[in-house]
This record gives structure tokens, C-alpha cells and sequence, in this order.
């Protein structure tokens, strides 16, 4: 895949980046060796690599997935200006 000209300006103008003619012509190869460089990495066979969350092996750190109510009620309404039972009492509207 390569870059020309107009698709440079198209991006540029997406991004609303403003880019003179000479930047979008210096961009325009500096895209197409980045896309290069991009295919070669697709010639690589990684058939058999497993994926990795860092260049170190590591365990993931885990936790329990239990629902908890995080015993945080009483921090929470600890503000309001009133409240019953851990929850907010507000003022009834009625229109």
C-alpha cells in the first residue's frame, strides 16, 4: 500500500492539522516508509508465538470476581445532608 499526495491532504485535513505543500510532499514519503516498514513486519511468521503483556514473563494479577457492595455505603453519604438507611433522602418534587 502506498500514500500519494491527495490522501496525505485528505488525512491532514481529517485530523484539521494545516499542512503546506512541501510539508504534505515530505510526509507523503515519510508515510509510504512507515507502511513499508509495516508489510515487512506481516512477512514475519509468528505461527506458534504466543501473545505477550510484556518482553519479561509475568503472571496477570487476578482477583476474585465476587459482587461486592464495596463497604463504602457509609463513606458515601457521609455528605449528604440527609440521609436513611445509606441512602440519599431528597425533597419530593411535584409539578
Amino acid at each position: 500500500m502506498s500514500v500519494d499526495l491527495q490522501t496525505v491532504k485528505r488525512v491532514a485535513r481529517l485530523a484539521r492539522i494545516a499542512v503546506s505543500e512541501e510539508d504534505a510532499e515530505r510526509m507523503t514519503g515519510e508515510l509510504n516508509a512507515i507502511l513499508g516498514f509495516v508489510e515487512q513486519l506481516n512477512e514475519v511468521d509468528v505461527s506458534g508465538v504466543e501473545p505477550m503483556t510484556s518482553v519479561t514473563p509475568m503472571e496477570m494479577k487476578k482477583r476474585e470476581d465476587i459482587v461486592t457492595d464495596g463497604n463504602k455505603a457509609a463513606d458515601i453519604v457521609a455528605n449528604a445532608p440527609a440521609t436513611e438507611e445509606n441512602f440519599f433522602l431528597v425533597p419530593k418534587v411535584v409539578e
